[in-house]
């Protein structure tokens, strides 16, 4: 049975926590900063969990992470 490859962009864009918990950073922090409040600059800047449909599809493709 050969192995099963991590997907490599997914693996670059996620991360596994010790507890099992699935982060990815919030999205549209490119470009048109400028306008947006600080409050929403700020939050734009952690990091947020995925929700649990996600977490399927992302733990196939991350079998050992």
């Amino acid at each position: 049975m050969p192995k099963i490859k991590t997907h490599k962009a997914t693996a670059k864009r996620f991360k596994i926590t010790r507890n099992n918990k699935i982060l990815h950073r919030k999205a549209g922090q490119d470009h048109f900063n400028a306008r947006e409040s600080g409050n929403v600059t700020r939050t734009k800047r952690r990091d947020i969990t995925v929700s649990d449909t996600g977490v399927k599809i992302i733990k196939r493709l991350m079998p050992y992470n």
